[in-house]
């Protein structure tokens, strides 16, 4: 007599599958390995490299912590009241702002011309494109070398030029004043980095649908709407970005500075991470001074980023 075989009733609604369903799978366990494996060289440069500096400098921001004699104990917050006294600490947070916004403002308005420029397939357009970006391949301290040499009041051919055409009889202190200082450094920051947010909007523009813009032409739009309306709403996330970027760079400017005026003339062009680097190597050697203020830069930072990250939100909604 043939065997019969009864089914399993079906769960009751509401009730938990049985356990061996819940069980991740051997394949899927596997690939969690294979990822936490991939991600532990990053998570452990991270940890080496931001994780551990940043609880270091928190620590000595607390601490009498000399250079040359070390952690002296827990001083706290005498260090951040020494940073905000500090007479050249209004001056610099001034001065980088001021140069932030002529650096960001002149830096993306000329990128921006030159992807629109380049952007079409023409016959000069590879070589314009290269010109303007084989200076992002060279270091910024190689540039600020470069451009200290240019600016020499001695063997400056900027001075040769204008004494060539009349416009002044004597060399031309290009770094003498602090509004001269400022501009020289602005267009050194201009000639390095035009090139590289170039290219990062020229990706931004070709990402645009060519139908968009069709479209536009069919419906009679002239050039000045077109760019208005659909090129620069399209190219918002492009721009966000390349703000963001520029921003976070020329608030943590040093290496120009450093070189190309060392905070001259008379502490008018020191920067917020010169005063920084100043205060830890110079004069008092005083880390503990210094890390305090770097924490006072980090949290400004953070604001500052999380504000544009909110704006850049608020205009993909």
């Amino acid at each position: 007599m043939a065997s019969t075989q009864t089914a399993a009733p079906p769960a009751a609604p509401g009730t938990a599958a049985p356990a061996r369903r819940l069980r991740p799978s051997r394949r899927r366990r596997a690939h969690r390995r294979q990822g936490a494996l991939y991600a532990t060289p990053t998570a452990v440069f991270l940890l080496v490299f931001f994780v551990v500096p940043i609880v270091l400098v928190l620590r000595m921001s607390a601490s009498d912590w000399s250079l040359f004699v070390g952690d002296r104990g827990v001083n706290f917050p005498v260090n951040f009241d020494k940073a905000l006294a500090d007479r050249l600490f209004w001056p610099s947070i001034w001065f980088t702002l001021k140069y932030t916004v002529l650096t960001t403002v002149i830096l993306l308005g000329l990128a921006l011309g030159l992807a629109l420029v380049v952007q079409e397939s023409g016959r000069w357009s590879a070589f314009v494109r290269t010109s303007f970006l084989v200076p992002s391949a060279l270091g910024l301290a190689s540039a600020s070398l470069l451009f200290y040499a240019l600016y020499s009041p001695q063997s400056s051919p900027f001075s040769a030029v204008l004494r060539w055409a009349g416009i002044t009889d004597t060399p031309v202190s290009f770094l003498g004043t602090p509004g001269a200082a400022l501009w020289s450094t602005v267009a050194l920051v201009v000639w390095r980095f035009a090139g590289f947010y170039m290219l990062l909007l020229l990706v931004g523009l070709q990402a645009i649908p060519g139908d968009v813009f069709e479209a536009a032409r069919m419906d009679g739009a002239n050039r000045w709407q077109t760019f208005r309306s659909i090129t620069l709403p399209l190219l918002k996330p492009s721009l966000a970005l390349s703000t963001i970027l520029c921003v976070t760079g020329s608030l943590l400017a040093f290496d120009q500075f450093y070189i190309l005026t060392k905070g001259g003339p008379d502490n008018s062009t020191v920067t917020i991470v010169q005063l920084v680097y100043s205060m830890a190597f110079q004069g008092s050697n005083d880390l503990g001074r210094a890390a305090a203020l770097s924490i006072i830069v980090l949290g400004g930072l953070l604001v500052l980023n999380a504000v544009q990250f909110l704006g850049l939100r608020g205009n993909q909604d």
